[in-house]
């Protein structure tokens, strides 16, 4: 068969050179992924500092496993695979450093892992501009210590997408199989609906191409992930089909939702804009966002011309479908959303840029060096300027939180406790109390229940200063602390600590 232009001639080795261990040369050239992931680890522990308190979502998922404080209210759209993940330290610990740290050396090593899947798809060189790509995004900075899944499903995407592409290439081989098993069930395990997104391009791939191996290993792997996740749905929800619409509700109901401009919005750093209102980030923010798809698109040109276009295409396919749902199908954002597309068209960006430093001859050569390390460099700054605002932010809202909940022990409310009202997850979680909802998205308790409950139990309602309470707090003693309006239930503590 003709080679494309540009295309590397065609090996064929022979079954016992396939089983051969890693020769010294192919375990060194697994370095440069390894310093990257190390970069990457200090990076986090540097600039986003172990000593960040938990935010709302990560409370939710680490309170299920903790015996430091009570599990907070876990909605439908929520996976258990966060709250695994964290266990083997918020089982025993409350220490939110050590959980840092434990999930930066834990990120690192999944980046690490994942990029090295795809060894021999792409010189050594393209891997690591697009680990380091990923790598530098502030979101991936912000969120790879943090007891969330997106990232979790940015590298199982990796992980399964590689490992698709080793497995075409050589079919016979059954470590690429297993890898597929792997991603895809670490994508359901974190987040099952955004696994299936994900999975769509491979599982058309596969039932086109007739290769019923890696049908059953990318089935087998999202049922792996997403079997407890139905299994819930039974025993907390009531079925499949009414925690899919308890999901969507949660979401503002799913649908076709123009979410392109929420997601512009969230670039600024904010960690959910909903609603997503107020004015677009400064132009230099969002630009880099603009250029993504167009530095994808000619990693996808500069690969057709060389004979490759597979390699290129199908990561970019999974990019696409894991994009849609949060660009067309909610009404509000977080950046979070779209880590498992930006790990995915890391590669043929990385791809594009080592071709455009590399292609051009003569006096266009130095001019577009140029032009292309200016470019990253203002990336970089733009990105850690992003990643300093939106770290110093989230520490200013949960010192608040810690500030709360020191009035609240000031005042009397120690565990066992129940928080109710404003913020009642995070604050009941700096309290050491349980929360509480009558209403909305968090509902888990009535009015009846908390009365009941605080004939022996203290109980504080939380409003923000100078708003309207619920109908049962309104006679409550009233106490100003920080930004908040604190009743306590009468009779439901001791006398407040000076």
């Amino acid at each position: 068969m003709t080679q494309g232009a540009g295309a590397p001639p065609t090996v064929t080795r022979r079954p016992e050179e396939r089983s051969r261990p890693d020769s010294p040369r192919r375990l060194h050239g697994a370095w440069p992924l390894a310093a990257l992931a190390a970069v990457f680890t200090v990076a986090q522990l540097a600039l986003v500092r172990p000593v960040l308190g938990l935010g709302w979502d990560e409370i939710v998922y680490t309170s299920q496993v903790t015996t430091h404080h009570p599990a907070a209210f876990f909605s439908a759209p929520r996976s258990r695979g966060v709250s695994f993940l964290v266990a083997p330290v918020a089982s025993w610990s409350d220490s939110t450093a050590l959980l840092r740290v434990y999930l930066a050396v834990l990120s690192g090593l999944g980046l690490f892992l994942a990029l090295r899947v795809w060894r021999g798809l792409f010189p050594t060189r393209v891997l690591v501009v697009a680990g380091a790509f990923f790598a530098s995004l502030w979101v991936t900075l912000f969120y790879g210590p943090q007891a969330m899944p997106n990232y979790w499903v940015a590298i199982g995407a990796l992980v399964a997408v590689g490992a698709y592409l080793r497995h075409r290439d050589d079919p016979a081989a059954r470590g690429p199989l297993w890898a597929v098993v792997a991603g895809a069930a670490l994508m359901a395990w974190m987040r099952p609906t955004d696994a299936v997104w994900v999975a769509l391009p491979l599982l058309v791939l596969a039932a086109v191409g007739r290769r019923p191996r890696f049908l059953a290993a990318t089935v087998g792997g999202l049922l792996a992930g997403g079997v407890p996740w139905v299994i819930e749905a039974y025993v907390a929800f009531g079925g499949l089909s009414e925690r899919l619409a308890e999901a969507s509700r949660i979401q503002g109901g799913l649908g076709l939702h123009m979410a392109v401009d929420d997601q512009l919005r969230s670039l600024g750093g904010r960690a959910l804009c909903r609603p997503c209102t107020g004015s677009m980030p400064h132009p230099v923010i969002t630009l880099w966002w603009f250029v993504l798809p167009l530095l994808a698109v000619l990693g996808l040109v500069v690969a057709v011309r060389a004979g490759r276009a597979l390699r290129t295409a199908v990561p970019l396919a999974c990019a696409v479908t894991a994009a849609v749902p949060y660009l067309f199908t909610i009404q509000y954002a977080a950046p979070r959303f779209l880590q498992p597309a930006y790990a995915l068209l890391a590669i043929p960006v990385a791809d594009a840029l080592w071709h455009l430093v590399t292609a051009p001859r003569g006096k266009w050569r130095p001019a577009v060096r140029t032009v292309v390390a200016l470019g990253l460099a203002g990336h970089l700054v733009v990105q850690l300027t992003v990643l300093v605002h939106t770290v110093d932010r989230s520490t200013a809202g949960r010192e608040d939180w810690a500030r709360t909940a020191d009035g609240l022990h000031r005042l009397g409310v120690d565990p066992p406790c129940l928080i109710t009202g404003h913020e009642s997850i995070p604050i009941g979680y700096y309290t050491g109390c349980s929360s509480g909802a009558t209403a909305g998205n968090n509902e888990n308790i009535t009015v009846a229940g908390i009365l009941r409950t605080a004939k022996d139990t203290p109980v504080a309602e939380i409003t923000r200063t100078g708003s309207l309470p619920p109908r049962y707090a309104r006679s409550w003693p009233v106490h100003r602390v920080e930004d908040y309006d604190i009743r306590i239930a009468p009779g439901s503590v001791d006398a407040p600590r000076g």
